[in-house]
């Protein structure tokens, strides 16, 4: 094809030399860079995409009507920005430890030259001079740009066997510290709740066929352009049969699932589920879940800007309506890409809120999307100054969702806040009082809190001494001997040797360090009594 056939598309952004005498001596890290100016933000802002950028790229980008194309060949979403506090903090602290100064805010002309540049770049190129470029190569050229190619990460956790274990009432789960390398999947539930059989679903007449094998960036086939008509339709009874269309065509078929989540159709979905008519909302939502169970389309859904939609229904949607966004959240949580984004548009403290629904479904799946945003440090930190340690403390003890809350408290418990948090609430004392007692309800509950006590043990001095208040000692001693799971013997008898080792300071210090890293219970377990019998993977 010639140099013009590999032109690749992608923006490079330049710094200009005002700009490049404002760079620190000691070169930051690429999390604190702009992408667009290059520069140390001093504004940091999310958009509704996840990446976070200087606040005033965004706005030169939006007077330019320019769209940017990312190294990794995306395209951001502008339309919410929310202040990122947690990197704006990061640079700060990391501008205090390096003695530099604290990034000035940037220059408008110098960030619209940067921006024009870009734009010029991006331009299509002149029409090719050699004669005997075909005419298939220069509608592939055109094309590149309107269809930028996605790159997506699968998450470790959506590897497996996809099994609904919470549809049977006696699942139990168990969390396990250690033992499992970091690129061991967790054999996890990776199918909200919600999705179930008996799931109402309203019946209506479809006459779209399933899609199979079509290209989602090839021509609108017959069947798509009538879904994508009535879903954008103002009249609501056709919203209604367009949502309803789209959830029955996403229930059973992962090619249709695969195949519908293109812009075309998430564009007028992300308008249904801000309706305010029940019945199209609860559709649309409950279409959104069955897009999301494919691992392609988890980050794509993030990117198009459900999450505000989804906070917004799972606070003030129906029962039903906040079943699914629970379950949508949750599903999109699965997903390494989408936790921090997700916790960052505000997700974590209405999922707090589900965790009191009066629906079991909410509640199951908030704690889960809980738990695997838990999994990510600057979400930890979030929830602990939320100020929800003494909630979920509460809750364990009341035995609402314990099995399920003692998964968030270890995830807390890993980092130094949610630690900090967790002693100074009495955790210990709870912890070991709920096993003596033996109020838990299950083995692997108690298994979960014995590896919640095992994780606040790391490193602590003050864990010993508040454990040896609570004479955890005589009820560990019985866990490790008698009736404890294997796991949970295992646990317990490493704090057992901690507590009774001579040195205060760091006898612990190498045990804990293989296992409770930054990645928090990443190299966890989860385990489902029943999952292996109820593979039954119903769509609503």
């Amino acid at each position: 094809m010639g140099g013009n056939g590999k032109h690749r598309w992608r923006i490079s952004f330049h710094r200009n030399s005002k700009l490049e005498q404002q760079q620190p001596k000691h070169p930051p890290p690429n999390e604190f860079i702009c992408p667009i100016s290059g520069s140390l933000m001093s504004d940091p802002v999310v958009v509704a995409s996840g990446q976070t950028f200087e606040r005033l790229s965004i706005q030169v980008c939006n007077d330019l009507s320019f769209s940017p194309t990312l190294p990794d060949g995306t395209r951001p979403d502008f339309s919410t920005i929310i202040p990122n506090l947690n990197i704006r903090t990061s640079i700060q602290n990391w501008c205090r430890k390096t003695k530099t100064v604290h990034p000035p805010a940037p220059d408008y002309s110098s960030l619209e030259r940067i921006v024009k540049d870009a734009m010029a770049a991006a331009a299509p190129p002149p029409p090719p001079s050699e004669p005997d470029l075909r005419v298939s190569e220069k509608e592939l050229l055109k094309a590149v740009p309107d269809n930028p190619p996605v790159i997506f990460s699968h998450a470790a956790t959506e590897l497996g066997p996809r099994v609904n274990h919470f549809n049977s009432g006696s699942s139990e789960e168990s969390v396990v510290i250690g033992g499992a390398s970091p690129g061991t999947p967790l054999p996890f539930t990776v199918r909200p709740t919600c999705f179930s059989s008996s799931s109402s679903v309203s019946s209506v007449e479809i006459t779209e066929v399933e899609i199979q094998g079509q290209n989602p960036s090839g021509p609108l086939s017959e069947e798509e352009e009538k879904l994508v008509a009535k879903m954008k339709s103002n009249e609501v009874f056709e919203q209604e049969e367009g949502a309803i269309s789209l959830r029955n065509l996403t229930r059973s078929s992962e090619e249709a699932r695969v195949s519908l989540c293109t812009h075309r159709v998430l564009s007028p979905l992300r308008s249904l589920v801000a309706s305010r008519y029940g019945v199209v909302q609860v559709n649309a939502v409950a279409s959104l879940v069955n897009l999301s169970l494919e691992r392609q389309n988890k980050v794509r859904i993030v990117r198009s800007g459900f999450v505000p939609y989804l906070i917004d229904a799972l606070k003030g949607g129906s029962s039903e309506t906040q079943e699914h966004a629970a379950g949508a959240l949750f599903s999109l949580a699965l997903d390494d890409d989408n936790k921090m984004a997700i916790g960052v548009l505000g997700a974590l403290q209405p999922l707090m809120h589900a965790l009191r629904s009066e629906s079991e479904r909410t509640r199951h799946d908030s704690a889960l999307a809980l738990y695997h945003l838990t999994l990510v440090q600057s979400n930890r930190v979030k929830l602990v100054k939320l100020g929800v340690v003494s909630t979920l403390l509460s809750m364990v003890k009341s035995g609402t969702l314990a099995s399920r809350v003692l998964l968030i408290l270890c995830n807390l418990a890993v980092c130094m806040e949610g630690r900090t948090a967790m002693l100074d609430a009495d955790a210990v004392e709870c912890f070991v009082g709920l096993l003596r007692e033996n109020e838990l309800d299950s083995e692997s509950t108690r298994e979960n809190c014995v590896a919640a006590l095992y994780a606040l043990s790391h490193r602590s001095l003050r864990f010993k001494g508040l454990a040896r208040e609570a004479r955890a000692m005589e009820v560990l001693k019985e866990v490790a001997e008698v009736t404890g799971t294997e796991r949970a013997r295992e646990k317990a008898k490493r704090i057992l040797q901690m507590m009774r080792a001579a040195g205060d300071g760091d006898d612990d210090g190498s045990e804990h360090d293989g296992v409770l890293e930054s990645g928090g219970l990443t190299r966890m377990r989860y385990r489902g009594s029943g999952g292996r019998n109820n593979a039954n993977t119903t769509t609503f």
